[in-house]
């Protein structure tokens, strides 16, 4: 086994929406939410138990009135106590990286 600064723990799981407020009402709904918070009008973060929701109409991945991108990987995000670190390991070990360390949090 080889020493990693990726921990085993799943922080949070994406789930792509065509309209966040929507979704947030759905959610919220059947799921029983009653706390979260909109971020960048694009991304509704639910106030979970243990592993945490997203959602997100994922502007950043798509052109206007385009349908969302066909998603070919889970979107989760595994936790870290150091973003850099992890992605110096990702990035020795092969692994395909489509961005770099966004927002001093987070990559894919």
């Amino acid at each position: 086994m080889i020493k990693t600064p990726i921990k085993n723990k799943v922080n949070v799981v994406f789930i792509p929406v065509e309209d966040v407020v929507k979704a947030q009402e759905w959610y919220s709904k059947y799921l029983g939410l009653s706390e979260g918070e909109f971020h960048q009008g694009h991304l509704f973060v639910a106030e979970m138990e243990g592993t945490g929701v997203i959602l997100d109409s994922m502007p950043a991945w798509r052109e206007e009135g385009e349908a969302l991108p066909i998603l070919k990987a889970p979107v989760i995000q595994f936790a870290t106590d150091d973003i850099h670190e992890s992605y110096e390991f990702m990035k020795e070990n092969g692994i395909e990286l489509v961005t770099d360390v966004q927002f001093d949090h987070f990559c894919f």
